[in-house]
């Protein structure tokens, strides 16, 4: 399928806004984040979304109230585009009891089971079949809600990816599977670990409506999320959707990327995805920079505030967190 899609129409101001509000957030979240993980006040890892902005800003959007999500271990920007609060995951990631998790979860663990956000996960590919299973829920009540799985280039190599995306075909769901294909697993290149690195080709071989998107463009991954999740609702799913990207740095913030080719990243710095969603907010909606910089300040201001209040917050105690794990 061809990653670029011709826009017939020009976007409604609010749509090109949001996607750009959203974007934007997330990029602030991921670079004053990194500086929060620098100062030792995150503990643990931190797999940072720098560069991959477009696809859960276009997904999310394309979404509404009632559907699910699943994420990755690299999960801040499903969150932050599922409306997540920014108070409450800079709780989370600072340890802290007013955290999603009550501090718990960490980076890799932020979930809201009671708004859909069925949370992000540390393990490879473990996000489908809980994906799937939800999907299946919401067809047994007899929802239309649709259910979406953020997932990557290396988990498509998993068992658990085909296997759950075939059950899905099999009982027609109203199910979403996004990869987010940014070419390495780690350190280890698309090429490296398959033949054949057009991954949407996968869901064809069993049957699956696929498709492939530039995933650094929020408003064409939007568009194509919206008519996948309008088939979705009729009936017609699963649905797959390869999102081409790149990552602006290594895996995690200690890892040094080395291995992507210096020219290859700035290929992709140049078509960044908040770049493209603020150009598309102001060429197609005519908005003031004046416009710009006040919601990019009103962002800022809300993380800052959200790490003020975080700081504030209580931390978990070692004899709470023993009681905790005791239970499981």
């Amino acid at each position: 399928m061809s990653l670029q899609k011709k826009r017939p129409n020009v976007p409604d101001p609010e749509l090109l806004e949001k996607l750009f509000r959203t974007a934007f957030k997330i990029r602030v979240f991921e670079t004053e984040g990194i500086k929060l993980y620098r100062q030792g006040l995150i503990r643990g890892y931190f797999h940072p979304y720098l560069g991959q902005e477009g696809i859960a800003t276009g997904v999310c959007a394309a979404l509404r109230e009632g559907d699910y999500i699943a994420s990755t271990h690299r999960g801040h920007g499903h969150c932050i585009a599922w409306g997540a609060d920014v108070k409450r995951m800079v709780a989370e990631l600072l340890q802290k009891e007013t955290g999603y998790c009550r501090g718990y979860g960490g980076s890799m663990h932020i979930a809201d089971i009671h708004n859909g956000n069925l949370g992000a996960n540390g393990i490879v590919g473990a996000g489908t079949p809980l994906g799937v299973g939800a999907a299946l829920a919401a067809q047994i009540k007899g929802s239309d809600a649709v259910t979406v799985t953020f997932s990557t280039d290396g988990a498509s190599n998993n068992g658990t990816f085909l296997e759950s995306l075939n059950l899905a075909a099999i009982w027609n769901l109203a199910f979403v599977l996004v990869i987010e294909n940014n070419r390495y697993a780690v350190s280890t290149r698309i090429e490296e670990s398959t033949r054949d690195a057009d991954l949407y080709k996968r869901g064809l071989s069993i049957g699956v409506e696929s498709h492939q998107v530039d995933g650094n463009d929020p408003l064409a991954v939007y568009e194509l999320t919206k008519e996948a999740v309008r088939k979705c609702r009729e009936g017609k799913g699963p649905i797959l959707i390869e999102a081409k990207t790149f990552r602006h740095m290594g895996h995690h913030v200690n890892d040094p990327g080395k291995y992507m080719p210096a020219d290859e990243l700035a290929y992709y710095k140049e078509r960044d995805p908040v770049d493209r969603a603020r150009n598309a907010l102001t060429e197609m909606s005519g908005i003031e920079q004046s416009k710009i910089e006040a919601i990019e300040d009103e962002i800022r201001k809300e993380f800052e505030d959200a790490v003020e209040f975080s700081k504030a917050s209580r931390e978990i105690t070692m004899a709470e967190f023993e009681e905790f794990a005791a239970d499981y």
